[in-house]
């Protein structure tokens, strides 16, 4: 039997005007929270930072309330992978952070993640962040440059794969996923090779690419508060995300200030903003 797959939300131009502003807000929020991530701050004092600002701008959390997640961001500390609850603990000196948050504006969605070391880093928890922000960059190359979705997972996994000395391990059970007038859509974007080909990459795509990479085993649990993801070996992991649209003219990284110009420049694509 055959099974139909779920419809993909192609947008408009004018639609992802509407996206971009919605990523703006996201950008300088994770920008306050970030800031916000030192050495005796508690990760409750991180959501209480981007929440300000998505206030400030008129927006609304997509996360707070979500299934009943009561936060406005993620914050997942060390072996915590992802939907870490903020809360009460206290950052300590060289934790390793995933902050992940977004917003909505006029019902549109943007939705952004970052890799965050509190303090003194550990060289091995630098090396794992500074690997997987490239992968979900090279990521967003292959959308630019690539024919399916899967295009994405395998240019990921070949970065990742590449990488001399110990090897980092790609997370499977959790991955991206379009986005537009609802925060999680189809397709599904994987961060590993497989067989599958995924959707054809036409204008009007819109995907969160958001590669999770840990040190060690790929194996995780979920804890008892119905959310956090942990590594179940304690490896430490990280996580980068960006909200990216495709259109007429190309790709246009939308929770990036500049659209991704920087990053994406030694990788040879050119991001087109459509304003």
């Amino acid at each position: 039997m055959a099974f139909r797959q779920p419809s993909i939300e192609y947008k408009t131009a004018a639609q992802i005007r509407k996206m971009r502003t919605a990523g703006l807000v996201v950008s300088r929020a994770l920008d306050a929270a970030v800031a916000a991530a030192v050495v005796g701050a508690t990760t409750r004092d991180i959501d209480a930072a981007f929440e300000a600002v998505l206030d400030e701008a008129g927006a609304r959390s997509n996360f707070k309330g979500y299934h009943g997640f009561p936060a406005t961001v993620c914050v997942s500390v060390n072996e915590e992978v992802v939907h870490g609850i903020p809360g009460d603990r206290v950052l300590q000196d060289g934790d390793i952070l995933s902050i992940d948050g977004g917003c909505s504006v006029d019902g549109w969605h943007g939705d952004s993640a970052r890799g965050v070391i509190v303090g003194t880093a550990d060289p091995e928890d630098q090396r794992l962040s500074e690997i997987t922000e490239e992968a979900m960059w090279r990521g967003i190359a292959a959308l630019a440059t690539g024919h399916r979705v899967g295009d994405i997972g395998n240019a990921i996994d070949d970065y990742v794969s590449s990488i001399p000395g110990k090897p980092l391990g790609i997370l499977e059970d959790y991955v991206g996923h379009g986005i537009g007038t609802a925060m999680h859509q189809a397709p599904d974007v994987l961060n590993y090779r497989t067989n599958h080909r995924g959707p054809k990459i036409r204008p009007g795509l819109c995907l969160a690419i958001e590669p999770m990479l840990v040190r060690g085993n790929i194996e995780t649990a979920v804890l008892e508060d119905d959310w956090t993801v942990v590594t179940t070996d304690g490896s430490r992991s990280c996580q980068w995300e960006h909200t990216v649209a495709v259109h007429d003219g190309g790709i246009w990284v939308l929770t990036a200030e500049d659209g991704g110009a920087a990053k994406l420049a030694p990788l040879g694509v050119t991001p087109v903003p459509l304003d």
